[in-house]
């Protein structure tokens, strides 16, 4: 039985391992937690949701639930784990995170063609092996990586939102509602009036953040800490995490800017304050987010974090079947290679797992159409032009639709369409 290493056990390394695996192979995992920690793991067990525990929208008809369901056609282990310990979120897909993590390592830890090794990687091994350690890459590693490559190391700084204990949360001022009343009253909100914004806008752009060190700051769109969010702005919140729009709660006057909290577990103890990535230090998150109407007596489980994340200039080293050009079996998954999110980064590490498996077995490894979601993806990955940024999914990578349609319509079809596609594909795979 021929050995394949996967190096990394987050998100993209337990699905590629799970794909390799379920397509006859021994997989080698190796996974550096819990004999060293990283600075925003809390855990050791696999695919940890560091950040927040929502996977975004479920509506097949958007961008990344488009995504997740061409993932649960390719028999996607981190949707199984989704779908298993999803917990109330509106419109999202989010999860228990102890649960989700519990279940993959579970599951990976006990297959029979699955060796797990605890210990740091600091060089590619040899052999066939896919590289999925993530946006906090161990150093050494990624020097090596780095030089096997022959390309620029980019980095980028991500924060995490806190968590908050449900018993400190103040429900006789806070109420429950999904924005527009979609999917169940899933979320606590904490409404302010102008007044009460003013104030917390003003302490909050004043609040001292942690030193960096060592890195030059480079804030992603996508993960920008609402300190600095807020910092562009005045009304930047109210259009953002903050938006009060169909948030309106009858019998209540209208609120100026309402901060959403979502369930972050299956016993509904601890919530996640919503679109609150921060890297303000831990007394000042304390003292700035105790001023929204609710907190006042927040206890915190979990201060809000900023991390290092590390990506590769994947166009010109990658190809869109996630392979690296011009060297032995080696491929590489997850938000190293520039894809942004749970899901996408699950996602590659499916299509990397089932790519090395395909060219194992002597046959060519998979493109994916361009209208299927991963395959756009995969094609921004390895064909982006310009200044290269890592990239959500989102129907702006899809070809065009090609004949008059509504414009009401368009996601709808887009995702007919993608759905298609991933179908064919999986037809003629199989």
């Amino acid at each position: 039985m021929i050995n394949v290493n996967v190096i990394g056990a987050g998100l993209a390394g337990s699905e590629a391992a799970y794909q390799l695996a379920r397509r006859g192979f021994h997989v080698t995992l190796y996974e550096m937690r819990p004999t060293t920690t990283s600075p925003a793991h809390h855990t050791g067990w696999f695919a940890e949701l560091v950040c927040s525990n929502s996977l975004r929208a479920a509506d097949p008809t958007q961008a990344v639930g488009a995504l997740k369901e061409e993932m649960r056609m390719m028999g996607s282990l981190i949707m199984q784990a989704a779908d298993l310990t999803r917990v109330p979120a509106g419109g999202a897909l989010a999860v228990d995170r102890e649960g989700f993590s519990k279940h993959i390592t579970d599951t990976l830890t006990h297959h029979p063609t699955i060796d797990v090794v605890h210990r740091r990687v600091d060089a590619i091994p040899d052999g066939p092996t896919i590289v999925a350690t993530g946006p906090l890459t161990d150093p050494a590693l990624a020097d090596n990586l780095a030089k096997t490559l022959g390309t620029e190391k980019l980095y980028f700084f991500d924060a995490a939102a806190p968590i908050i204990d449900a018993s400190s949360i103040d429900m006789s001022v806070c109420y429950r509602k999904s924005r527009y009343d979609k999917g169940g009253a899933d979320y606590i909100n904490c409404a302010m009036s102008k007044e009460e914004y003013d104030r917390f806008y003003h302490e909050l752009i004043h609040a001292e953040c942690t030193e960096l060190k060592d890195f030059e700051l480079k804030l992603f769109e996508a993960c920008m800490p609402v300190e600095e969010m807020a910092r562009r702005g005045k009304d930047t919140l109210l259009f953002g995490p903050l938006k009060p729009v169909g948030l309106g709660l009858e019998g209540r006057e209208k609120p100026h800017a309402v901060v959403q909290l979502r369930q972050d577990d299956v016993r509904a103890t601890m919530y996640n304050m919503v679109g609150f990535q921060t890297h303000l230090k831990h007394s000042e998150q304390k003292r700035v987010f105790r001023l929204i109407p609710g907190l006042e007596n927040a206890r915190f489980l979990r201060h809000g974090v900023m991390h290092r994340n590390t990506y590769i200039h994947a166009p010109g080293v990658l190809d869109a079947t996630f392979r690296v050009k011009g060297h032995r079996p080696l491929y590489l998954a997850g938000q190293l290679t520039g894809v942004e999110g749970y899901v996408e980064s699950a996602a590659s590490g499916a299509l990397a797992g089932w790519n090395l498996a395909r060219e194992l077995e002597g046959l060519k490894p998979i493109t994916l159409p361009k209208t299927t979601m991963l395959g756009a993806l995969a094609d921004y990955i390895a064909t982006a032009q310009g200044d290269f940024q890592p990239m959500h999914v989102n129907y702006g990578l899809v070809p065009e639709l090609g004949y008059k349609h509504k414009k009401k319509e368009r996601k709808h079809f887009y995702s007919e369409r993608a759905m298609a596609a991933m179908k064919d594909v999986i037809h003629r795979e199989r």
